[in-house]
């Protein structure tokens, strides 16, 4: 069968480094286009890259992570209270809900910045681009040593 869980987890990890992919070169993008506000046609070449690296990459990864991942968990549904009776699953979750929050936001922040709406400085995004690095050590070491 080709759905086992071995492929479905496969095909999440996959998932979740394109849609990391995205959340570390977006922000980036963005600190370009903040401290090039000035530039229109610079400017204008990034907002095609910030709209392109939501829309065929980073959006599309989130929403196979978010299947595959919901997939795996109802692939041991069965067990699920033991799955999540340690604590690091509902950890996990936790941070992946806070990481998707962070996702809309800078979705949100790139629609700001096409419609040259946004106020936020190079140092900001600097900053913000930082945060799914965070995200990531944490959850990979939740997944991987279980800690609770």
């Amino acid at each position: 069968m080709i759905f086992t869980y071995d492929a479905i987890k496969a095909l999440h990890i996959i998932a979740v480094v394109s849609w990391f992919a995205g959340m570390f070169y977006l922000p980036r993008l963005f600190v370009y286009h903040a401290e090039n506000h000035e530039n229109k046609e610079y400017t204008r070449i990034v907002k095609i890259q910030e709209l392109k690296l939501w829309k065929y990459i980073s959006l599309p990864a989130f929403v196979v992570t978010l299947i595959t991942g919901g997939a795996m968990l109802f692939y041991y549904f069965p067990n699920f209270p033991l799955l999540v009776g340690g604590g690091w699953m509902h950890a996990k979750l936790t941070l992946v809900a806070l990481l998707i929050g962070w996702f809309f936001y800078a979705g949100y922040l790139r629609k700001l910045l096409e419609t040259d709406r946004c106020e936020k400085s190079g140092k900001f995004f600097r900053f913000f681009n930082e945060v799914p690095t965070l995200f990531l050590i944490a959850i990979v070491v939740l997944v991987v040593l279980k800690p609770f």
